[in-house]
Formats: structure tokens, sequence, C-alpha cells
């Protein structure tokens, strides 16, 4: 069966516009067009938007998504049982918030003691495998296994007070940011200083160590990768840079 882009829109629920842009991109070119040169896709083309959608689940960029689609030896069934993998492990983190859930509500009726340390245990442990999921093999090719394990560590010993802290900060410096960009202010500026640094309080709470240089080295490593300049880019394209050029201004040149 074939589709315009209206009709795969419909069916994969993906917009009219991302199509074209994957177009554009040659990520997902249609089969041919009709006399009137509306795009046209057939049943490989489903299947492939089919797997540039489980990548794009994952958090692969784009371009890699291409490349990986693109190899001579790519396997797509051998791709399904990849996606089918990691989604089971979600399963298991979605089952592992349910239980916390399930306890709290026990716990509020009075059938249950809860420590404050357990009702947070679950979260942060999807912290750590949603974090290592995305960006562990980056960060181990980047700072070797032991600063990535021992942040690991560190965050599911935090008390109630410090992850939320944690969490708090993370949040504080994703608004600001796009903040930021829309008043048009410099990474020089005041602001700037101000972001980044928030950005070092919100390192320093699993990474008591860091210092300016570590800092320089952590915000370069949110430009240069995708998938790490995609999570403070999600609201505002910039941010990533923004805030890496933020913490070389202000802690790359101190004394």
């Amino acid at each position: 069966m074939e589709y315009t882009v209206k009709g795969l829109s419909e069916l994969s629920g993906v917009t009219p516009r991302t199509l074209r842009w994957y177009d554009k991109l040659e990520l997902l070119k249609p089969a041919g067009t009709t006399q009137a040169g509306y795009r046209l896709y057939g049943p490989e083309e489903v299947d492939r938007l089919q797997q540039i959608l489980f990548y794009r689940e994952l958090g692969l960029p784009l371009v890699e998504i291409k490349v990986i689609l693109d190899a001579p030896d790519f396997d797509r069934q051998e791709a399904l049982q990849s996606h089918l993998s990691v989604l089971r492990k979600r399963q298991r983190e979605v089952e592992t918030l349910i239980r916390t859930v399930e306890r709290t509500l026990l716990n509020m009726k009075g059938e249950l003691a809860m420590r404050d340390k357990e009702k947070f245990e679950g979260l942060k442990r999807l912290k750590v495998e949603e974090n290592d999921r995305r960006y562990g093999k980056e960060a181990r090719g980047k700072y070797s296994a032991g600063p990535v394990e021992a942040a690991n560590r560190t965050l599911m010993g935090l008390s109630e007070e410090e992850y939320q802290r944690w969490e708090n900060l993370d949040r504080e410096l994703r608004k600001g940011l796009p903040a930021a960009i829309q008043a048009g202010e410099s990474p020089e500026g005041e602001e700037g200083a101000r972001l980044a640094r928030l950005h070092r309080e919100w390192l320093l709470i699993l990474m008591p160590d860091c210092d300016d240089a570590r800092q320089v080295e952590i915000a370069e490593l949110y430009v240069v990768d995708e998938r790490f300049a995609a999570y403070y880019d999600g609201e505002i394209s910039g941010c990533a840079r923004f805030l890496r050029d933020a913490v070389k201004v202000h802690m790359g040149c101190r004394k």
C-alpha cells in the first residue's frame, strides 16, 4: 500500500512537516511522486519510518540514525530485537516506579511503614538508569568508567533534601537558559555568570571534586555531542552553546 504525506502522517502520528524534514535530510525519501507532484511512500518507507521512530525513542540524533539505517550490514530483525531488549528494561524501570507509588499509598493509609529514604530510592534509581542509557557510553569514553560510576553511587546515596536540591537546580538551569536567550542576554554578562555558577552548584552535588577545568570539559561535551545538546536545547536551540560559552568565560578563566 502507498501513502501520501498526509496518509503516512495519520498512520504514524508523525507530522507532515517532520516527514518533509526527513526527506530533506535524506533520512526518509519517498518511493516516488504522483503526477501532481505529491510524495508517495511504500512498504519499505513505512518500515524505515518505524525504525526511525524506535531509534528516536531511544534518544539517538537523526544524523546517527541515518548512519545506522544506511549501513550495508543493517539488519532490521536484529535491530528490532535490540529495541525489544531496551523496552523490557524500561518496563522493569516503570515497575520499580509503580512499586514505589504503591508503597507510598499504603504508607499514607497507615498500612505500611516506609522510611523517607525508600520514598526516593526508586526515583533515584530511574534517574541513574535513564542517564546511563542516554549518556553512559559517551561519558565513559570521555572520562573513563570510574568517575561515572562514582557519580551514580553518589546519586543513589543522596538524602531526600539533597536529591530535591539537585533536581531543583537542574530545573532552574533549564528554565534560565531559554529565558536568557529569549531576553537577548550574553554569556559574558551577569545572567551568564549566574547560570554558570548554577551549573557548577548542580555538578558539585554528584561530583564534589569538580573544579573549573572539569566543568569546562563537561560544558564542552554538551555542544559536541548531540545527545547532550538535546537535553538543554529541547525548548530553544542554542541553550547548550550558551551554557558552554558562559562556563568558559566565567569558570575557565578564573585564577
